[in-house]
């Protein structure tokens, strides 16, 4: 068919329709994401050169900074534009804005982002990865920015999913001044507030919730008066998806009254309320953080939303739910793992289960870890985000981490890096076994018998924990009650040093 053929049929079939929809048309088919550039595309070798030479320079002048931001900008698919007056920068894309105010030298004087329908905010955490030269966390802003606004459709469909997440955190920030008297300090939000210490989003950096803190970072920020001490936290945000939820597009909280069981009460999500979206909301995670099993299948019935992982499509059914998207594996294995590559940096590939742990004043432990199979009723999986679709999810959410980080921290306690005995030092030998839901047992020595004892300790919630000491009838007392020990684990949430307790108290049953 020919050119001029093919236009009089196109004008023919649109002579009928309003100007308003061919405009929409226009829009819609503009808004579409390019392709992704084909592997064999023969650029590639020259984009990837320049993009390493660029790495490799120290951007120290105007223009070489201002290059840098445009290939930066390039790489995650967004546009760079110069200013007429060659001393700003404005990266931009249909949703959002950032503007990098620079002097004649080079030096990064301020840096503004704009969301759509937002003023622009001045934003320091970029304003000082670019002071830094640290165009590597720059350009993972950049990509996360970008992945705010990666739902199907037009703008018009990406900005509802913007307003869903503001309306979010509208209701997250008035849930987190529920029952909150006015000392209430930063710990105790976060161990024991609705949805933990709340830090709200403030132009590139998304709202994040800080929900456990161990003691011993507790006693860290004391001790260091000003010191940056963090938890663990989770990072609030909104993704796309291939299914549709109802999420809402203003905020749901009624203030006035509470629920039932003393539960925030919200408006029901009716269609002038809510929009049903290819998206939801997403709580993600640093550092994936192994979970019971049996905790994921209570997320699931929560939120509704079986898919812990739309990137991937492999199932798993454990007691009658699917766990879609997440490889099981025994529990005590992946927080040996996750353990070993957070504090110490090992390789993953490591398989070890025995442990050296120094502490002072007190012989060296030793903790062999039974981690169980992936078939036991302590089997698990890595989680990396947790997807809902309204604000009600959320306090069981961080309800249910703060319970299962509380029982990590105690297993993570006896791994250390030390795999090898170094030095013929006396050992105290510990073994530390699965037992049943969220308890576990640590076997050792009687320090006076040669007999097995044993301590079971159940975690209740991240806030409650009970222990017992059992000892064969005939051996001596270790002069250490269960509540004793019960208050020793809370204290300290370590187990290595509960039972330098236990140690030391039997010392002095022993010496009498």
């Amino acid at each position: 068919i020919s050119t001029k053929a093919l236009m009089e049929r196109l004008r023919l079939k649109y002579q009928q329709k309003p100007w308003t929809e061919t405009l929409k048309l226009v829009h819609f088919c503009m808004d579409k994401p390019l392709p992704r550039p084909v592997s064999n595309d023969p650029d590639g070798p020259l984009l990837s050169c320049m993009e390493k030479i660029q790495k490799t320079l120290n951007a120290k002048s105007l223009f070489s900074v201002m290059n840098r931001l445009e290939s930066v900008s390039k790489q995650k698919g967004l546009n760079a534009h110069v200013s007429p007056s060659g001393t700003a920068c404005y990266i931009t894309s249909s949703m959002f804005y950032i503007e990098v105010q620079l002097e004649k030298d080079g030096k990064v004087i301020d840096v503004k982002v704009a969301h759509l329908g937002e003023a622009p905010v001045v934003c320091d955490d970029l304003a000082q990865h670019l002071r830094m030269k640290n165009y590597e966390a720059f350009g993972k802003i950049l990509e996360d920015l970008s992945n705010l606004y990666q739902i199907p459709g037009n703008s018009e469909m990406k900005a509802k999913g913007f307003f869903a997440l503001q309306a979010l955190e509208k209701d997250l920030c008035s849930m987190s001044l529920l029952d909150r008297t006015q000392d209430v300090n930063r710990i105790t939000e976060v161990l024991h507030g609705k949805v933990g210490h709340l830090v709200p989003r403030t132009g590139a950096t998304p709202m994040n919730i800080e929900f456990y803190i161990s003691p011993y970072q507790v006693l860290e920020a004391e001790l260091n008066p000003g010191s940056q001490v963090c938890g663990t936290k989770t990072v609030v945000t909104v993704e796309s998806t291939d299914t549709l939820h109802k999420l809402p597009l203003s905020p749901l909280l009624v203030d006035s009254r509470a629920g039932e069981d003393g539960s925030p009460a919200f408006l029901p999500l009716t269609d002038k309320l809510g929009m049903d979206l290819p998206a939801f909301f997403v709580l993600k995670f640093h550092q994936p953080i192994p979970m019971f099993s049996s905790s994921i299948e209570e997320i699931q019935r929560l939120t509704g939303i079986h898919n812990l992982n739309a990137n991937k499509k492999k199932n798993h059914l454990v007691s009658g739910i699917q766990i879609t998207g997440l490889k099981l594996a025994p529990l005590y294995e992946l927080i040996v793992q996750s353990t070993l590559k957070e504090k110490y940096s090992e390789d993953l590939s490591t398989h070890q289960s025995c442990f050296f742990v120094s502490l002072p004043d007190c012989p060296k432990h030793c903790y062999f870890i039974n981690k169980g199979s992936e078939k036991s009723d302590i089997a698990g999986a890595l989680v990396s985000k947790i997807p809902f679709s309204h604000p009600k999810c959320v306090p069981g959410i961080i309800e249910i981490l703060r319970h299962q980080v509380a029982y990590n921290t105690l297993i993570s306690s006896c791994v250390s890096e030390k795999h090898i005995n170094e030095d013929d030092s006396e050992l105290l030998y510990f073994e530390v076994v699965p037992h049943k839901n969220t308890s576990f047992s640590v076997f050792f020595l009687h320090p006076v018998k040669e007999n097995l004892a044993c301590v079971i300790i159940d975690v209740i919630t991240s806030r409650e924990v009970q222990c017992r000491l059992h000892l064969n009838p005939q051996d001596p007392t270790l002069n250490s009650s269960d509540d004793f020990i019960a208050r020793a684990v809370k204290r300290c949430m370590s187990v290595p040093v509960v039972m330098r307790a236990i140690f030391r108290n039997a010392a002095k049953v022993k010496a009498d």
